[in-house]
Protein backbone atom coordinates (compact mmCIF):
# COMPACT_ATOMS: atom_id res chain seq x y z
CA UNK A 1 0.00 0.00 0.00
CA UNK A 2 2.98 2.27 0.72
CA UNK A 3 3.79 2.19 -3.18
CA UNK A 4 0.67 3.99 -4.00
CA UNK A 5 -0.96 5.17 -1.00
CA UNK A 6 -0.24 9.23 -1.75
CA UNK A 7 -1.88 8.69 -4.99
CA UNK A 8 -4.80 7.63 -3.43
CA UNK A 9 -4.51 10.19 -0.67
CA UNK A 10 -4.09 12.78 -2.89
CA UNK A 11 -7.64 14.70 -1.57
CA UNK A 12 -6.40 13.94 1.70
CA UNK A 13 -7.14 17.66 3.78
CA UNK A 14 -3.23 17.85 5.33
CA UNK A 15 -3.48 21.59 5.41
CA UNK A 16 -6.94 21.17 7.75
CA UNK A 17 -4.47 19.08 10.01
CA UNK A 18 -1.52 21.59 10.10
CA UNK A 19 -3.83 24.68 10.54
CA UNK A 20 -5.77 22.83 13.37
CA UNK A 21 -2.26 21.97 14.68
CA UNK A 22 -1.20 25.60 14.46
CA UNK A 23 -3.85 27.17 16.00
CA UNK A 24 -4.09 24.77 19.34
CA UNK A 25 -0.40 24.90 19.86
CA UNK A 26 -0.09 28.80 19.21
CA UNK A 27 0.52 29.95 22.63
CA UNK A 28 3.41 27.73 22.88
CA UNK A 29 6.35 27.87 22.87
CA UNK A 30 6.90 24.41 20.46
CA UNK A 31 10.64 23.24 19.90
CA UNK A 32 10.46 19.73 19.84
CA UNK A 33 7.49 17.96 17.94
CA UNK A 34 6.55 14.15 17.10
CA UNK A 35 3.91 12.57 14.66
CA UNK A 36 3.10 9.35 15.56
CA UNK A 37 1.56 7.21 12.94
CA UNK A 38 3.02 9.80 10.34
CA UNK A 39 3.12 7.09 7.18
CA UNK A 40 4.69 8.50 4.39
CA UNK A 41 5.19 11.77 6.17
CA UNK A 42 2.95 14.62 4.69
CA UNK A 43 1.86 16.12 8.06
CA UNK A 44 5.15 15.59 9.16
CA UNK A 45 6.65 17.90 6.86
CA UNK A 46 4.18 20.16 6.61
CA UNK A 47 5.03 20.71 10.44
CA UNK A 48 8.95 20.82 9.64
CA UNK A 49 7.62 24.11 7.93
CA UNK A 50 6.65 25.68 11.38
CA UNK A 51 8.83 23.90 14.03
CA UNK A 52 12.33 23.38 14.70
CA UNK A 53 12.57 19.84 15.39
CA UNK A 54 10.46 16.77 14.00
CA UNK A 55 9.93 13.58 14.68
CA UNK A 56 8.46 11.06 12.69
CA UNK A 57 7.02 7.96 13.98
CA UNK A 58 5.62 4.86 12.25
CA UNK A 59 5.84 1.19 11.99
CA UNK A 60 5.55 0.27 8.28
CA UNK A 61 9.28 0.72 7.05
CA UNK A 62 8.08 0.84 3.85
CA UNK A 63 5.79 4.02 4.41
CA UNK A 64 9.19 5.32 6.34
CA UNK A 65 11.06 4.80 3.22
CA UNK A 66 8.60 7.01 1.14
CA UNK A 67 8.94 9.84 3.87
CA UNK A 68 12.58 9.98 4.27
CA UNK A 69 12.46 10.29 0.53
CA UNK A 70 10.57 13.10 0.35
CA UNK A 71 12.36 15.27 3.41
CA UNK A 72 15.16 14.65 1.18
CA UNK A 73 14.30 18.12 -0.88
CA UNK A 74 12.91 19.98 1.95
CA UNK A 75 15.11 22.02 4.56
CA UNK A 76 13.69 20.66 7.29
CA UNK A 77 15.26 19.22 10.52
CA UNK A 78 13.35 15.44 10.83
CA UNK A 79 14.55 12.82 12.47
CA UNK A 80 12.70 9.40 11.62
CA UNK A 81 12.02 6.35 13.62
CA UNK A 82 10.64 2.98 13.14
CA UNK A 83 7.96 1.98 16.46
CA UNK A 84 5.08 0.88 17.38
CA UNK A 85 3.31 2.82 19.31
CA UNK A 86 1.96 0.48 21.68
CA UNK A 87 5.73 -0.35 22.63
CA UNK A 88 6.77 3.72 21.85
CA UNK A 89 10.87 4.21 24.17
CA UNK A 90 13.46 6.09 23.56
CA UNK A 91 11.71 9.65 22.90
CA UNK A 92 11.64 12.38 25.47
CA UNK A 93 11.74 15.61 25.84
CA UNK A 94 8.70 16.30 23.29
CA UNK A 95 6.38 19.88 23.61
CA UNK A 96 3.60 18.30 22.02
CA UNK A 97 2.93 15.34 20.03
CA UNK A 98 0.20 14.84 17.44
CA UNK A 99 -1.21 11.54 15.83
CA UNK A 100 -4.04 11.98 13.32
CA UNK A 101 -5.90 10.24 9.97
CA UNK A 102 -7.29 7.24 12.18
CA UNK A 103 -3.83 5.99 13.53
CA UNK A 104 -5.58 6.07 17.52
CA UNK A 105 -7.99 4.13 15.64
CA UNK A 106 -5.69 1.27 14.86
CA UNK A 107 -5.29 0.38 18.62
CA UNK A 108 -8.19 -1.92 19.01
CA UNK A 109 -8.52 -2.67 22.80
CA UNK A 110 -8.50 -1.20 26.03
CA UNK A 111 -5.37 -2.58 27.25
CA UNK A 112 -3.35 -1.31 24.23
CA UNK A 113 -4.97 2.16 24.07
CA UNK A 114 -3.97 2.95 27.39
CA UNK A 115 -0.71 1.75 27.28
CA UNK A 116 -0.23 4.08 23.84
CA UNK A 117 -1.38 7.02 25.87
CA UNK A 118 1.15 6.15 28.82
CA UNK A 119 3.68 6.11 26.33
CA UNK A 120 3.22 9.51 24.35
CA UNK A 121 2.58 10.89 27.89
CA UNK A 122 6.38 9.56 29.13
CA UNK A 123 7.69 11.18 25.88
CA UNK A 124 5.95 14.79 26.62
CA UNK A 125 7.82 17.05 28.65
CA UNK A 126 6.00 18.42 31.77
CA UNK A 127 2.71 20.40 30.28
CA UNK A 128 3.27 19.03 27.05
CA UNK A 129 0.16 18.27 24.80
CA UNK A 130 -0.87 15.78 22.86
CA UNK A 131 -3.45 15.95 19.75
CA UNK A 132 -5.05 13.44 18.18
CA UNK A 133 -7.97 12.58 15.88
CA UNK A 134 -10.41 9.50 15.86
CA UNK A 135 -13.37 8.00 13.65
CA UNK A 136 -16.88 9.53 15.53
CA UNK A 137 -18.88 6.42 17.19
CA UNK A 138 -22.12 7.05 15.12
CA UNK A 139 -20.88 8.24 12.10
CA UNK A 140 -18.67 4.29 11.79
CA UNK A 141 -21.69 3.34 12.54
CA UNK A 142 -24.33 5.05 10.21
CA UNK A 143 -21.48 5.70 7.16
CA UNK A 144 -18.39 3.29 6.93
CA UNK A 145 -19.80 -0.54 8.51
CA UNK A 146 -21.87 -2.37 5.80
CA UNK A 147 -20.74 -0.05 2.97
CA UNK A 148 -18.65 -0.13 -0.11
CA UNK A 149 -16.02 2.59 -1.63
CA UNK A 150 -14.06 2.72 -4.52
CA UNK A 151 -11.93 5.23 -6.25
CA UNK A 152 -9.78 5.04 -9.60
CA UNK A 153 -7.01 7.37 -11.08
CA UNK A 154 -4.88 7.22 -13.59
CA UNK A 155 -2.56 4.15 -12.70
CA UNK A 156 -4.09 3.09 -9.84
CA UNK A 157 -7.27 2.22 -8.14
CA UNK A 158 -9.29 0.77 -5.13
CA UNK A 159 -12.42 -1.68 -3.79
CA UNK A 160 -13.22 -1.06 -0.12
CA UNK A 161 -15.37 -3.09 1.31
CA UNK A 162 -15.91 -2.39 5.10
CA UNK A 163 -17.31 -4.72 7.49
CA UNK A 164 -18.47 -4.61 11.30
CA UNK A 165 -16.35 -6.63 13.82
CA UNK A 166 -17.67 -8.01 17.25
CA UNK A 167 -17.72 -4.86 19.15
CA UNK A 168 -19.51 -1.30 18.56
CA UNK A 169 -17.29 0.35 16.89
CA UNK A 170 -15.22 -2.59 14.81
CA UNK A 171 -14.60 -2.30 11.29
CA UNK A 172 -12.67 -4.63 8.98
CA UNK A 173 -11.59 -2.76 6.17
CA UNK A 174 -11.00 -5.35 2.75
CA UNK A 175 -9.09 -3.55 0.82
CA UNK A 176 -8.29 -4.89 -3.37
CA UNK A 177 -5.78 -2.06 -4.88
CA UNK A 178 -4.76 -2.23 -8.44
CA UNK A 179 -1.44 -0.26 -9.48
CA UNK A 180 -0.14 0.13 -12.84
CA UNK A 181 3.70 -1.03 -13.13
CA UNK A 182 6.43 -0.24 -15.00
CA UNK A 183 5.24 -1.73 -17.88
CA UNK A 184 1.82 -0.66 -18.44
CA UNK A 185 0.56 -4.33 -16.96
CA UNK A 186 -2.67 -4.03 -13.47
CA UNK A 187 -0.80 -5.82 -10.44
CA UNK A 188 -3.49 -6.77 -7.74
CA UNK A 189 -2.82 -6.70 -3.73
CA UNK A 190 -4.65 -6.92 -1.30
CA UNK A 191 -4.84 -5.59 2.58
CA UNK A 192 -7.43 -6.11 5.58
CA UNK A 193 -7.33 -3.26 7.85
CA UNK A 194 -8.31 -3.26 11.66
CA UNK A 195 -9.86 -0.56 13.29
CA UNK A 196 -11.80 0.01 16.13
CA UNK A 197 -13.51 3.64 17.70
CA UNK A 198 -14.43 4.08 21.25
CA UNK A 199 -16.92 7.06 22.95
CA UNK A 200 -15.79 10.36 23.81
CA UNK A 201 -15.77 9.24 27.57
CA UNK A 202 -13.64 6.05 27.11
CA UNK A 203 -11.14 8.27 25.88
CA UNK A 204 -11.08 11.15 28.25
CA UNK A 205 -11.35 7.78 30.72
CA UNK A 206 -7.93 6.63 29.61
CA UNK A 207 -6.43 9.75 28.75
CA UNK A 208 -6.91 10.64 32.71
CA UNK A 209 -5.86 7.13 33.69
CA UNK A 210 -2.65 7.79 31.52
CA UNK A 211 -2.21 11.13 33.55
CA UNK A 212 -3.23 13.22 31.08
CA UNK A 213 -5.18 16.59 31.79
CA UNK A 214 -7.45 19.64 30.48
CA UNK A 215 -8.93 17.77 28.07
CA UNK A 216 -10.52 19.27 24.99
CA UNK A 217 -12.92 17.87 22.21
CA UNK A 218 -12.96 19.28 18.48
CA UNK A 219 -15.35 18.26 16.14
CA UNK A 220 -13.88 17.87 11.69
CA UNK A 221 -11.11 20.77 12.13
CA UNK A 222 -13.17 23.29 14.18
CA UNK A 223 -10.69 24.69 16.85
CA UNK A 224 -14.06 25.53 19.22
CA UNK A 225 -14.16 23.82 22.18
CA UNK A 226 -16.69 21.29 22.51
CA UNK A 227 -17.95 21.48 19.09
CA UNK A 228 -18.48 18.05 19.03
CA UNK A 229 -22.29 17.01 17.42
CA UNK A 230 -24.18 14.38 16.70
CA UNK A 231 -23.05 14.80 12.96
CA UNK A 232 -19.53 14.76 13.74
CA UNK A 233 -17.57 12.65 11.27
CA UNK A 234 -14.23 13.11 13.24
CA UNK A 235 -13.22 14.14 16.92
CA UNK A 236 -9.73 15.61 17.65
CA UNK A 237 -8.89 15.70 21.31
CA UNK A 238 -6.38 17.89 23.07
CA UNK A 239 -4.62 16.80 26.42
CA UNK A 240 -1.93 17.97 28.20
CA UNK A 241 0.46 16.38 30.57
CA UNK A 242 -0.23 16.45 33.93
CA UNK A 243 1.69 14.99 37.41
CA UNK A 244 0.54 11.47 38.03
Amino acid sequence: MADIYDRLMRNAPYDKWLHYTEQILQTRNIQYIADLGCGTGEITLRLAQLYPHVIGVDYATDMLANAEHKSRATSGSIQWICQDLRALKGITGLDAAVSFCDVINYITTEEELLRTFQNIYDALNSKGVFLFDVHALPFVTDHYVHETFADVTEDASYIWFCLPGDHTGEMFHELTFFSKNDVGDYVRFDEVHHQRTFSVDFYKKLLLQAGFQNINMYGDFSIKVNSVTKNTARIFFSAEKGDR
